[in-house]
C-alpha cells in the first residue's frame, strides 16, 4: 500500500481524503506536475517546480508550500514508497470553501488542496515502447486556449488516447488551424534531412520541461534545430519523429496515420537525443 501525502500529512493511500467541494473535483480549477525518478533521485525537479508556480501565478492561485518545502515531500514519499524508477504526481487545487460557486473562494480563507503520490515504474529509462516506436493518428484540437498552463483539464486529451487506442495505435497529434500543436501528452517534432522541426512555445502548447532539456542538449551536440508551425502532411514525409515528456523522455515515433516514417523503426536522431536526455538526466538529479 502506497503513503501519499494529502495537506501536510504523510497518508496510507486508503486514508487519504479530500472535500467533495474541492474546486478540482468540481471545476478541474487545479494544476499538476509530474516528475520522473531514476536511481530514486528526481529529474528534472526545478524546472517542475518552477513551471508551477507559473501555472499558480497564471491562475491567480495559491502556493500550498515553499519549493524547498516541495522537495522535501518528493524525496520523502520518493523513499517511504521505495521508488527506484517511477513518478511522483503532484496536484495543487484551489480548494474548498464548503460549497459549489463559480466564483473564487476568498484566498485569506480558503486554502489550496495539495496531493502527491508515486507511481512504481521499474524499467521506466529501459522502456521496450521506445525500442519499438510509437504510431501515431492525428485528430482536430478542440481544447481551451491556454495550453501552456499545466491544468488538470485533460479530458479532451484521455478522448484522444482513446481514439488512438481504437486505431491500433499508440497516441495522437493534435491539428488546430492546420498545423500540429502538439501530442496527447507530449510535445511534437520530426526529422528532414537531419534538422529538427518543433512548434514554437505559445499559449497553445505546453512548456515542457523535457523539450526545453531535449532541445538544448540537441543545440548542445551541433544538431540544427527549426521551431515553426508544421502540417501534419509535413511529418508524414520526414525521415524521423519523436516526442518529449517527463513519464516518456524521447519516444521514437514510426507511423503517423497510417505512413510509415523511413524504414519504420525509430531513427538515430530520436534514439541517439533519447541516449543523451537520460545520460545528462542521471547526472543531474538530485
Amino acid at each position: 500500500m502506497r503513503t501519499v501525502y494529502v495537506n501536510g500529512e504523510y497518508l496510507p493511500e486508503t486514508e487519504a481524503k479530500i472535500s467533495i467541494f474541492d474546486r478540482g473535483f468540481l471545476m478541474a480549477d487545479g494544476v499538476y506536475e509530474v516528475t520522473s525518478v531514476l536511481g530514486g533521485k528526481l529529474i528534472d525537479f526545478e524546472g517542475h517546480a518552477v513551471r508551477l508556480q507559473r501555472s499558480l501565478d497564471e491562475l491567480d492561485m495559491q502556493a500550498a508550500c515553499s519549493k524547498e518545502e516541495l522537495l522535501e515531500i518528493h524525496r520523502e514519499l520518493v523513499r517511504i514508497n521505495e521508488i527506484d524508477e517511477g513518478l511522483v504526481y503532484l496536484q495543487v487545487t484551489r480548494g474548498s470553501d464548503g460549497d459549489r460557486d463559480f466564483a473564487f473562494p476568498d484566498p485569506a480563507t480558503t486554502k489550496p488542496t495539495i496531493v502527491l503520490f508515486t507511481q512504481n515504474k521499474p524499467g521506466l529509462a529501459d522502456n521496450p515502447a521506445a525500442k519499438q516506436g510509437a504510431k501515431i493518428i492525428s485528430i482536430e484540437d478542440i481544447r481551451w486556449g491556454r495550453r501552456d498552463i499545466k491544468t488538470v483539464q485533460l479530458l479532451y486529451p484521455s478522448m484522444g488516447k482513446m481514439m488512438a487506442k481504437a486505431a491500433g495505435c499508440d497516441d495522437a497529434w493534435m491539428i488546430e488551424d492546420g498545423y500540429v500543436t502538439e501530442g496527447t501528452s507530449n510535445n511534437a517534432y520530426f526529422i528532414k534531412d537531419g534538422k529538427i522541426v518543433t512548434r514554437p512555445l505559445s499559449n497553445n502548447i505546453l512548456h515542457g520541461i523535457t523539450r526545453k532539456a531535449v532541445l538544448r542538449l540537441a543545440a548542445e551536440s551541433q544538431m540544427e534545430i527549426e521551431e515553426r508551425l508544421f502540417t501534419i502532411d509535413e511529418a508524414k514525409e520526414a525521415d524521423e519523429a519523436f516526442t518529449t515528456s517527463a513519464s516518456a523522455f524521447v519516444m521514437p515515433v514510426v507511423e503517423i496515420d497510417g505512413i510509415a516514417l523511413g524504414d519504420g523503426t525509430p531513427g538515430p536522431v530520436a534514439r541517439r537525443l533519447r541516449e543523451i536526455y537520460l545520460d545528462e538526466s542521471l547526472k543531474t538529479a538530485i
